[in-house]
């Protein structure tokens, strides 16, 4: 069988009382701080920077890897710039800008 008795004087009982009311009040306080509609969207903000933070971060390595990639295809690792892919690039990208002005001027007419 349990022991019912307390041995607390009736002043420890009610400074018990007390902290458990101050213990409660300040629970209810941190609840209602945190259903409170602008904490809420407080935090939905927070989350969705952070998703956006790290969705940019993402895509910087990547961009940077692919820059980092074309820049290979046409430097060498010294830095000079390797003549035998840049000609031909250059050489299409000169004809194709023609092509576009010739057929822009056909289509003036």
């Amino acid at each position: 069988m349990a022991d019912t008795s307390d041995t607390r004087t009736p002043a420890q009982i009610e400074a018990d009382i007390k902290n458990r009311r101050d213990v409660l009040a300040q629970t209810l306080d941190e609840i209602g701080v945190r259903v409170h509609p602008k904490t809420i969207v407080g935090d939905a903000k927070a989350k969705v920077a952070a998703n956006v933070d790290h969705t940019l971060g993402k895509a910087y390595v990547r961009v940077n890897r692919a820059v980092s990639d074309v820049r290979a295809q046409f430097v060498n690792e010294e830095g000079a710039p390797r003549l035998e892919r840049i000609v031909p690039v250059a050489l299409v990208a000169v004809g194709v800008v023609g092509l576009l002005t010739l057929g822009a001027r056909r289509r003036g007419r």
